[in-house]
């Protein structure tokens, strides 16, 4: 599907970019991958980093707020990774205008310039906070994906499509507690803080995310909600999988942090369908037709909810630290 295309990733510097890079240039000849991104000195060092592909890979200086450099990135390009947001939930309830600029308006701005490009299709990646969101950052990203299921009414039967891949705090990725824990662990720590002894999370690995987005480039046909279906693990597991035997003082949570990750609310299991290794949520619009829905999956129950705290697979202490050395450590 990749070969000979050209594919521009937003936020392409980070670590999903890193791997969705490494993939793609394994499994298919692409064209062109353009990495669109804000900081130079990122985009220097991954630069760096693939010297051996600097005829495939592409970097842009620019910014999701600048609609007409976004536009100028985007011609020619095939399909678009809408990877770029501020993701910091305290940052972002302290800049709230700066992640509305970003996140919302960003969102209107890759929408409308891959429109007008003829873009084949867009898969905006989403986070579990935007679902029943509590903080500013799950807010933004909620309205985010609305947007991209909306857009689809705007292209036509032949045009651009937009699709949206849902997932928590990637293993190991910036944010997510596991380097966190590892530092203070480097460090010479002998405790590990925990917000709340009940909190549970996913586990999605690097790889595992961008598969679901290539599924999703394959697959979708405007307007679903591609959601991974993976096991969860308590957060006091993952402490001592890290660092055997370590104290565990309970900090409380922190403004704006859910205990668990939800990732389909009961309000969307009319339209979401189980799936051998996913979930999908389909639109609710008119222009909808149940003839779109993928073969192979199976409608869930009313009322069904996807959550860390109610998910029927889980992570034991060993599987986790095998999952470190797996899914975390190779992507240092």
């Amino acid at each position: 599907m990749l070969n000979d295309k050209t594919i521009l990733i937003t936020g392409g510097t980070g670590s999903f970019g890193h791997h969705f890079v490494d993939y793609v240039l394994s499994h298919y000849q692409p064209r062109k991958i353009i990495i669109y991104s804000r900081d130079e000195f990122k985009q220097f060092n991954m630069q760096n980093a693939y010297r051996d592909h600097e005829k495939t890979l592409r970097f842009f200086i620019g910014d999701v707020r600048d609609k007409d450099r976004l536009s100028r990135a985007l011609k020619g390009v095939d399909y678009v990774i809408h990877a770029a947001a501020l993701k910091q939930v305290p940052a972002c309830e302290y800049n709230p205008i700066e992640a509305i600029k970003t996140n919302i308006n960003g969102a209107c701005n890759v929408i409308d310039t891959s429109l007008d490009n003829s873009v084949k299709k867009v898969i905006a990646l989403s986070t579990d906070k935007s679902v029943s969101p509590i903080n500013l950052y799950g807010s933004t990203k909620m309205v985010s994906d609305k947007l991209f299921a909306a857009a689809n009414a705007y292209s036509g039967s032949d045009g651009t499509r937009f699709a949206v891949v849902r997932y928590g705090n990637v293993a190991g990725s910036r944010g997510s507690v596991i380097p966190f824990f590892q530092n203070i662990i480097d460090n010479g720590g002998k405790a590990l803080p925990i917000t709340d002894y009940k909190m549970t999370r996913f586990w999605i690995s690097l790889e595992e995310g961008v598969q679901l987005v290539i599924k999703a480039l394959e697959e979708s046909h405007g307007g679903e909600t591609f959601i991974s279906r993976i096991p969860s693990f308590r957060i006091t597991d993952l402490a001592q999988a890290m660092l055997p035997g370590c104290e565990m003082p309970e900090v409380g949570i922190r403004e704006g942090e859910k205990l668990h990750e939800v990732m389909i609310p009961a309000e969307d299991s009319a339209r979401t369908y189980e799936y051998a290794k996913h979930y999908i949520i389909y639109p609710n619009y008119t222009w909808w037709s149940n003839s779109e829905v993928i073969p192979g999956g199976k409608l869930v129950e009313p009322g069904f909810i996807y959550s860390s705290e109610t998910n029927k697979e889980w992570l034991s202490i060993d599987e986790i630290k095998a999952k470190l050395k797996t899914d975390v450590e190779r992507h240092d």
